[in-house]
C-alpha cells in the first residue's frame, strides 16, 4: 500500500505511545501523523516502557476539561518537526504550524492545518475526502535502518532529560568549567610561524632548502651575500621615492644619504646598560657593513660621480660588477652599453640594511635593533624633515608583528556579534503570550553556544593543537550556525501541549527533531573534518577547532538546552495556573494579569496555535508568483546569467596569499608593498641553479651538457639571459687566459683555489670535499616579469621542468619559492577537499534522503553554489588562498542544508501538480531557510568592518554562501523542480 493511501486516522490509543515504543517506524523522515480524535484523558496515558510513572504537572489545569485534545492534536497533522535528513532549518519561535513544521515527509500540511482550525470532525472529513480523491501514490524507496532506532533512542533521552533537568543542565556547565581551564594555554606572546602554517606541508621548496643548507655554507660576519642565503635573514628595508621625475640628482642623493646616516647611527640601550649599535649587528663584507645600496655607497665615496652615466641593470665601477636589479626602480633606459643600458631616470631606490642571523646571540641582538628601528623610524623621519623624497619602511619582523596585531582587532567585534545574535534570537522567539514566550530560552541557547566554544577551544588547547590567528574567525561562524538547533527545538516545543507533563513534551520534541539535528550536525562536522586533508596547517587547525566546537554545540543542545526547556516548561505551568486563578466572581484577570497578556488582555490559549505571517506569504504570494510562467522564464534567464558570470569569474580568481593581506589596512607595511609593486616589480628573485651531484666538470661533454642546460634557463621567457652568474663560465675563461688544460682532472681541480682568491664572490658557490671532489655547485639566474601570482606559478613550474629535463642533475631554489609553492598547491588542495566533501554529502544524502532525484538535486545545488561563490570571489577582490579555501569547504555543508529542505519537501508532497508541490515546499520551509541564512549572516556581519583582510574575506565568502545558498533553496530549486518534477 502506498504512503498516501495508507494514511488513516490512527487509533487514539496508538497516539499515546510512550517514548521508545514504535517511534520513527517510517522512512528517514517520519510520516505525517494525523490525530483527528481527541486524546485520552490523562489517566488513560500509557507510561514509557522503561520510564517511571508519569506525573502530570498540569493536572490542575485539566480539571473541568476532560479529554481535551492537545495543541499537537489540533495542529500537528504533518508530523511537525520532521525534516530531511542532514538538512538544517530554523523555525520561527512563534510556534506556527508551518515554521514549526518543516516536515519534509509531510503531504497534506495546508489541508490538514485548515481542517484542524475547524475542529476534529472537520479534520476527519477532510482526511476521508482526501483519501477518496487521491490516486494511489507510487511506492518510494525508503530506509529507516538508522532513523528508526535513533528516534527511539532520542525519545528515551528526552524522557530522561525531562525527568532530571538539573543534572543535564549542570553537568555540561561543570564540563565547560573544567575544559575552560585549557584557555590558559592560549598563546599570548608566542610568535606564530607564518611559513609553517600558511605554506604547504611537504612542498618541493622546503626539500630544496634542506639540500642547499646542507651543501652550501655562508658567513654573515665576513662575506655576506643575500642571494646566496637559503633562508630569509634579518633586515630593515627603506624605499625612497623622489617627488620629482628622477632621483638621479646630487641634491636628492644628499637627502637620501642623510637618511642613511641617521639609520646607521641608531642604537638601543639595554637594561644592563650595554648598547647595541648598527655596526655591532650589521652583516659584514670583509671589514665593513654591507652597503644598503651600492650605488649610494659609490656616490658617498665620491660625490663627483656623474649620476647620468650609470648603466642598468649592471653597473661596472670596478672589476666586480654591481647588480642594480631590485635596488633601483621606476627606471627609464637609454642607449645600450654592453649588456646594459644607460639609466636616464630612476624614480625609486631601495636601502637594504642586512643584519646578522646565523648565530643565536647575533640573531637576538639583530631583532632588538630592528624593534628599536620600528619604534624610532617615524620620529626620525620627522626630525630629518625630508622634503624631496617620500620614504616607506619594512623589516623582517614586520610581517609577523603586524599579523599578530590583527587578531586584537576582532575582540570587540566578537562581543558585538554575540549581542546581535542574542537580539536576533530574542526577537525570533518573542511571542505576545506570557506563558509561551521563549525569550529567556533563546538567550540561554546563545549562552549554550558560548559554552560550546569555551569547551571546544579548551579541549583542543589541552591537546596542544596550535591556535593560529584564522581560528579567531571560528567563534563568529559557530555563533551563527550553533543557534540553528536551538531555534528548531524551541519551535518544536511550541508545538507541544501545555496539557502534557514535561517528560511527555520533551520526549515528543526529541523524537521529532533530535534525529535531524544529529544528521545536520554530522554533515557540518564532516564537512569541516575533510579540511584536515589539506596540506596547509592553518586550514587543518581551523577545521579541527571548528568541527570539535560544533560537536560540543550539538551535545549541549540535546542535554543542557533541553534541560533548560524542561525547566522553562515548569515555568509555563506555574504561570498558566496563576493566570487561570480567579480574581473576582466573574473570573476577570487583574490589571497585572492583563498587562502580562498584552496586547490581547486575555488568557493565553494552551490549545491553539497560529500560522506565522511569513509562511502565509510564501504560500499565498511568493510561491504562486514564482511558479507563474513569466517568473519561471525570468528565473531561468537569471540562472543562466548567474552561471555564466560565475564560470567567467572562476578563471579570473588569483591564487595564493598576498603577504600584504596578513596585516591590517592601516599598517605601515601596506604602502611599502604598494610602492615595491609599483616600481620594483619588473625583476623577480635571483634563483639558484644547483648541480646536486658530483659530476666530472673537467669532462668536456659534461661541461657542454651543463652549459646547454644553463642556456635553456637563459632563454626562458621569465629569465634575463644577460644577468646569469655562473662560476664555471668565469672559471673556463680564467683557465683559458692562463692557457691551462681544462680537460685534465688535476689541472682543473688544482686551479680552483687560485681562481677563488681572485674571484672571492664564488667562494660559497662550490662545495669541495676533503678528497678535492666537487660535491655540488651552483649558478644564479635573474627572473623577470613575475609580478602576478599567475606568472610566479608558471615561472616556478617552467624552471623546475627545465631542471628535470636536463641530463645533468639540477635543482632550482630561492627562499621565495617557499611561498610560491602555495600557488600550485592551493588549487589542488581546494579541488580535492571540495570533491571529497561533496562525495561525502552525496553518500549521506543517498543513505538518509533515499530518493535518488533528491540526492541529485542536492549534488547539483552544491556544485552550483561552489561555482558561484568561487566566481564571485574574483569580482569582490578575494583571492583563492588558505583562508578562502576554508570557506569553500564550509560552503558545501550549507549548500547541502538549503537544497535538501526544498527538494525533499517537493518530492514528498502529494499535490497533483508540480507548481502546487513547489508552493507547498516553500510554504513549509521557505521561512526557516530564510531564517537560517539571516542568522548566519548576522553572526559574521561584524567582520565586514574588520581592518584585516583575513577577517573581511571570511565575511565576504560567508555572505556569498548564504545568499547563493538561500537563492538556490528559495528560487532556483523550486523552479527547476517544476520542470523535472513530473519524473518523480
Amino acid at each position: 500500500m502506498s504512503r498516501s493511501s495508507s494514511r488513516v486516522a490512527p487509533d487514539p490509543a496508538q497516539q499515546q505511545q510512550p517514548p521508545g515504543a514504535g517511534a520513527g517506524a517510517g522512512s528517514t523522515l517520519p510520516a505525517p501523523e494525523l490525530r483527528p480524535e481527541p486524546r485520552a484523558a490523562p489517566n488513560g496515558e500509557r507510561e514509557p516502557e522503561e520510564g517511571p510513572e508519569q506525573e502530570s504537572e498540569a493536572a490542575p489545569l485539566r480539571k473541568g476539561r476532560p479529554g481535551a485534545g492537545s495543541e499537537g492534536d489540533a495542529e500537528e497533522g504533518p508530523a511537525p518537526w520532521s525534516r530531511p535528513a542532514a538538512s538544517r532549518s530554523r523555525a520561527s519561535g512563534s510556534g506556527s504550524a508551518a515554521s514549526g513544521a518543516p516536515g519534509l515527509g509531510s503531504r497534506r500540511l495546508s489541508e490538514t492545518s485548515r481542517a484542524a482550525t475547524r475542529g476534529p470532525s472537520s479534520m476527519r472529513d477532510s482526511e476521508s475526502a482526501a483519501q477518496r480523491s487521491e490516486p494511489p501514490a507510487r511506492a518510494r524507496c525508503r530506509t529507516d535502518c538508522l532513523e528508526a532506532p535513533l528516534t527511539r533512542a532520542f525519545r528515551r533521552l528526552g524522557w530522561q532529560v525531562g525527568s532530571h533537568p538539573w543534572i543535564f543542565l549542570l553537568a555540561p556547565i561543570v564540563l565547560t568549567a573544567v575544559l575552560g581551564t585549557g584557555l590558559v594555554y592560549l598563546p599570548t606572546d608566542e610568535e606564530e610561524d607564518l611559513e609553517e602554517n600558511y605554506t604547504p606541508m611537504g612542498s618541493p621548496a622546503k626539500a630544496e632548502r634542506r639540500f642547499v643548507q646542507g651543501h652550501f655554507a655562508t658567513n654573515d660576519s665576513y662575506r655576506f651575500s643575500a642571494s646566496r642565503k637559503s633562508t630569509e635573514v634579518n633586515f630593515a628595508s627603506i624605499l625612497v621615492v623622489s617627488h620629482t621625475d628622477s632621483l638621479l640628482e646630487p641634491d636628492i642623493f644628499s637627502e637620501v644619504s642623510k637618511l642613511d646616516r641617521a639609520v646607521q647611527t641608531l642604537f638601543v640601550a639595554l637594561e644592563d646598560g650595554t648598547q647595541v649599535h648598527y655596526e655591532d649587528v650589521c652583516a659584514k663584507y670583509r671589514d665593513g657593513c654591507v652597503p644598503p645600496n651600492p650605488l649610494l655607497a659609490a656616490w658617498q665615496r665620491d660625490e663627483s660621480l656623474d649620476l647620468h652615466t650609470i648603466t642598468f641593470p649592471v653597473l661596472n665601477l670596478s672589476r666586480q660588477p654591481i647588480h642594480l636589479t631590485g635596488l633601483v626602480g621606476g627606471t627609464v633606459l637609454g642607449e645600450t652599453r654592453g649588456n646594459s643600458q644607460l639609466l636616464l631616470e630612476a624614480k625609486a631606490m631601495r636601502l637594504q640594511y642586512f643584519l646578522k642571523t646565523e648565530l643565536e646571540v647575533d640573531n637576538e641582538s639583530s631583532k632588538t635593533w630592528l624593534n628599536h628601528f620600528l619604534n624610532r623610524f617615524s620620529d626620525m623621519e620627522k626630525v630629518l624633515a625630508l622634503r624631496k623624497i617620500q620614504v616607506v619602511y619594512f623589516t623582517s619582523l614586520s610581517r609577523q608583528l603586524e599579523f599578530e596585531a590583527t587578531s586584537m582587532t576582532v575582540i570587540p567585534l566578537f562581543h558585538l556579534a554575540y549581542l546581535l545574535i542574542i537580539l536576533f534570537a530574542i526577537i525570533s522567539c518573542y511571542r505576545c503570550d506570557c506563558v509561551r514566550n521563549k525569550m529567556c530560552a533563546a538567550a540561554f541557547g546563545v549562552v549554550s553556544v558560548a559554552l560550546a566554544v569555551v569547551s571546544g577551544f579548551g579541549l583542543m588547547l589541552y591537546f596542544g593543537v596550535p591556535f593560529v590567528i584564522i581560528v579567531a574567525n571560528s567563534p563568529f561562524l559557530i555563533l551563527g550556525v550553533g543557534v540553528d538547533d536551538m531555534f528548531i527545538m524551541i519551535s518544536a516545543w511550541q508545538k507541544t501541549s501545555l496539557m502534557d507533563n514535561i517528560r511527555q513534551r520533551l520526549s515528543s520534541v526529541y523524537s521529532k527533531v533530535a534525529v535531524s539535528i544529529t544528521i545536520t550536525s554530522i554533515t557540518n562536522i564532516l564537512a569541516f573534518y575533510t579540511g584536515i586533508m589539506t596540506s596547509f596547517r592553518s586550514v587543518q587547525y581551523f577545521c579541527i577547532y571548528t568541527g570539535t566546537t560544533l560537536l560540543f554545540c550539538y551535545f549541549y543542545n540535546i542535554t543542557c538546552f533541553g534541560a533548560f526547556l524542561a525547566l522553562d516548561g515548569k515555568r509555563e505551568v506555574v504561570c498558566l495556573r496563576w493566570l487561570k486563578k480567579p480574581e473576582t466572581p466573574d473570573q476577570k484577570c487583574s490589571s497585572l494579569k492583563k498587562a502580562c497578556c498584552l496586547p490581547f488582555s486575555a488568557l493565553p490559549d494552551e490549545l491553539g496555535t497560529g500560522t506565522h505571517p511569513m509562511n502565509l506569504f510564501f504560500r499565498d504570494y511568493f510561491g504562486p508568483f514564482l511558479t507563474s510562467t513569466e517568473s519561471k522564464f525570468f528565473v531561468v534567464l537569471i540562472y543562466i546569467l548567474y552561471i555564466i558570470s560565475s564560470i567567467y569569474g572562476c578563471f579570473q580568481v588569483q591564487e595564493g596569499l598576498d603577504l600584504r593581506n596578513l596585516a591590517s589596512d592601516d599598517s605601515y607595511i601596506i604602502p611599502y608593498f604598494n610602492i615595491d609593486e609599483q616600481y620594483f616589480s619588473n625583476y623577480g628573485p635571483r634563483v639558484m641553479v644547483v648541480v646536486t651531484e658530483n659530476i666530472k666538470y673537467w669532462d668536456k661533454d659534461i661541461r657542454q651538457k651543463l652549459e646547454q642546460c644553463i642556456s635553456d634557463f637563459e632563454y626562458n621567457d621569465y629569465v634575463d639571459k644577460n644577468l646569469t652568474e655562473f662560476w664555471l663560465q668565469t672559471y673556463v675563461q680564467y683557465m683559458e687566459e692562463k692557457k691551462q688544460d681544462l680537460n685534465d682532472k688535476n689541472t682543473f681541480v688544482n686551479g680552483i683555489p687560485n681562481f677563488l682568491n681572485e674571484f672571492p664572490n664564488f667562494i660559497y658557490d662550490i662545495n669541495i670535499s676533503s678528497s678535492h671532489g666537487i660535491v655540488s655547485s651552483r649558478a644564479f639566474i635573474q627572473t623577470l616579469g613575475v609580478a602576478s601570482a599567475a606568472h610566479k606559478k608558471i615561472m616556478l613550474h617552467q624552471l623546475r621542468s627545465i631542471a628535470e629535463k636536463c641530463e645533468i642533475p639540477l635543482m632550482v631554489y630561492n627562499q621565495a619559492f617557499i611561498y610560491f609553492d602555495q600557488y600550485a598547491a592551493i588549487l589542488e588542495n581546494t579541488v580535492r577537499n571540495v570533491i571529497v566533501a561533496s562525495l561525502a554529502m552525496f553518500v549521506v544524502s543517498l543513505l538518509l534522503i533515499p530518493h535518488p532525484l533528491c540526492s541529485l538535486w542536492v549534488t547539483f545545488a552544491i556544485a552550483s553554489v561552489i561555482v558561484g561563490v568561487t566566481g564571485f570571489m574574483a569580482f569582490w577582490n578575494v583571492d583563492l588562498d588558505s583562508i578562502s579555501m576554508i570557506n569553500l569547504v564550509i560552503c558545501i555543508g550549507f549548500s547541502f542544508d538549503f537544497s535538501a529542505h526544498i527538494s525533499y519537501a517537493f518530492i514528498c508532497s502529494s499535490k497533483p501538480s508540480v507548481n502546487q508541490k513547489s508552493i507547498e515546499a516553500l510554504y513549509l520551509l521557505g521561512y526557516p531557510v530564510l531564517q537560517s541564512a539571516i542568522s548566519t549572516v548576522i553572526g559574521v556581519c561584524v567582520l565586514s568592518v574588520a581592518k584585516a583582510y583575513i577577517f573581511r574575506t571570511f565575511f565576504k565568502i560567508m555572505f556569498l554562501v548564504m545568499v547563493f545558498g538561500a537563492a538556490h533553496g528559495l528560487i532556483f530549486i523550486p523552479v527547476f523542480l517544476t520542470f523535472f518534477g513530473k519524473f518523480v
